[in-house]
């Protein structure tokens, strides 16, 4: 699984992962027609202060899960090909034992999607939404977050007149 890394210091409150977020678990994929929606788009990423500035939340894909091991019917379980704790909506049976045992507050109540709503990295997609709509690469996947590392590391060596 390919983590999705926060830069704090980099977000600006703008919520344009929220946005886009909503939009691609819009019944239309379409923002026009996803703000008319009704009932609206559940978003799975969160915009909220920490300590005076904006920062981004989102589930953690955590290994070993709170929320799966709280789920009596299996309707959260690890993906072995993914990494990601995925969601089956057939399976659940709206007790919210998840929500609750949730310690970061990332699955929500929600009528759209069945019971719950959380993360499921924009399945079927090659990025997630929010990492796309990100203007500031506050969000980032983790390899091109190295691959960015890397490549600024040799650019450094190259200034400096020491190439390898």
């Amino acid at each position: 699984m390919e983590r999705i890394l926060v830069r704090w210091e980099r977000c600006v409150g703008c919520r344009s992962c929220e946005l886009a977020c909503r939009v691609a678990h819009s019944a239309s994929g379409d923002l026009f027609s996803a703000v008319l929606e009704r009932p609206a788009p559940s978003r799975r990423i969160y915009v909220e202060q920490a300590d005076k500035t904006p920062s981004p939340f989102l589930c953690r894909q955590c290994e070993d899960a709170p929320c799966v091991r709280s789920c009596p019917t299996r309707a959260l379980a690890h993906d072995e090909t993914t990494g990601l704790v995925a969601y089956e909506p057939a399976r659940c049976i709206g007790c919210h034992g998840c929500v609750m045992a949730c310690p970061f507050g990332m699955i929500q109540p929600d009528v759209r999607e069945g019971f719950i709503a959380k993360c499921d990295r924009c399945k079927g997609r090659d990025r997630p939404a929010c990492v796309e709509a990100c203007p500031t690469h506050t969000l980032v996947l983790e390899k091109d977050f190295l691959d960015l590392r890397r490549k600024e590391a040799v650019r450094n060596l190259v200034q400096s007149g020491n190439p390898v």
